[in-house]
């Protein structure tokens, strides 16, 4: 059974490319959208940037990301919220 453990405190994720975030250096990130909509959620190599890749979540879903520490983070919706997670069997 993998469980989660929690190594940041949850924020909200960014809405854009300007303000994202590679919440906390993270490597694994949980995120959590809180709407009754799908969202698109991006990630890039850098601040500013345009995103490199994106994936749709599903509303009120979770969704475990694994990245780059440097990467950020945002989405398309105010709705999501992320955060710095480890992974345990």
């Amino acid at each position: 059974m993998q469980r989660t453990k929690p190594l940041s405190i949850e924020e909200d994720l960014a809405t854009s490319s300007g303000s994202g975030t590679s919440i906390s250096s993270a490597t694994c990130v949980r995120l959590y959208n809180a709407a009754g909509a799908a969202t698109t959620v991006a990630l890039s190599t850098s601040v500013g940037s345009s995103a490199s890749y994106t994936f749709t979540l599903p509303a009120n879903a979770v969704e475990f990301v694994e990245k780059s520490s440097t990467d950020i983070l945002w989405a398309a919706s105010a709705s999501v919220k992320a955060s710095k997670v480890g992974l345990t069997n």
